[in-house]
């Protein structure tokens, strides 16, 4: 009886841990897809601005959780330039979370995808270990769009974080001012197989990309081969 409860036992923590790793991947699947989508449309990221990111951040169907107050969750993932400087190849992405603030009125009730620009290195290390509370941790803004690239702001063009959001067919940039930011290390471990931490993916070159992360890598890889960011003339 012992013998057939300890059985039992573990085949329930297989299919719980099998499930999980089938919502992971499907996750970033999806993260994929939504890349692709948004890349090509006409008011998509200007090329001249995602050539300048260090790190993408994909979070499709965020959703708000609770009507009137403003809170949102959402999973995703991230891919970052390989490299020191941040200036090879898209790399393997690492889970995320995205939680709390409140994303106004374009959200509504409805899911709405989400892609973040992460423009610097201190933006993309700052994220890489722990939670970080957005406009204040990190400075984020709302992203240009299309052929608005030209028409960025200062305070734009200086944030370390530029946000986009996609709900019904419309593409904006959105502002999170107040969410946190967060490496999903539970997702990462349950994509590839064992504990692994954001910073050992992103700067550790630990791991490939896996199957259900290459639809994402050559998205990016695709729209923006090279790091065309002035910092790297400056090191």
């Amino acid at each position: 009886m012992i013998r057939k409860l300890t059985i039992g036992v573990c085949i329930l923590v297989l299919a719980g841990g099998l499930y999980a790793a089938s919502k992971e991947t499907e996750r970033l699947e999806n993260s994929g897809v939504v890349m692709e989508e948004i890349m090509n449309t006409p008011e998509n990221i200007p090329q001249e601005v995602l050539e300048k990111a260090e790190c993408v951040i994909v979070f499709p169907s965020v959703l708000k959780v609770a009507v009137g107050i403003g809170g949102s969750y959402g999973r995703g993932a991230m891919s970052c330039r390989t490299g020191k400087t941040f200036n090879g190849p898209w790399g393997a992405p690492a889970m995320y979370a995205l939680e709390g603030g409140s994303f106004g009125l374009q959200l509504g009730g409805q899911a709405t995808d989400l892609v973040l620009l992460v423009m610097n290195d201190r933006g993309a290390k700052a994220i890489l270990d722990s939670k970080v509370k957005l406009g204040a941790g990190a400075s984020v803004a709302a992203g240009p769009k299309g052929r608005d690239a030209q028409a960025a702001t200062d305070a734009s063009l200086r944030a370390e974080i530029l946000s986009y959001s996609r709900a019904r067919g419309l593409f904006a940039g959105i502002s999170l001012q107040g969410s946190t930011l967060r490496p999903d290390n539970d997702a990462s471990t349950d994509i590839y197989g064992r504990k692994i931490t954001a910073r050992e993916i992103i700067l550790g070159n630990a791991v490939a990309v896996p199957e259900s992360g290459h639809r994402l890598v050559n998205a990016l890889q695709k729209n923006s081969p090279r790091n065309e960011s002035e910092q790297l003339t400056r090191r």
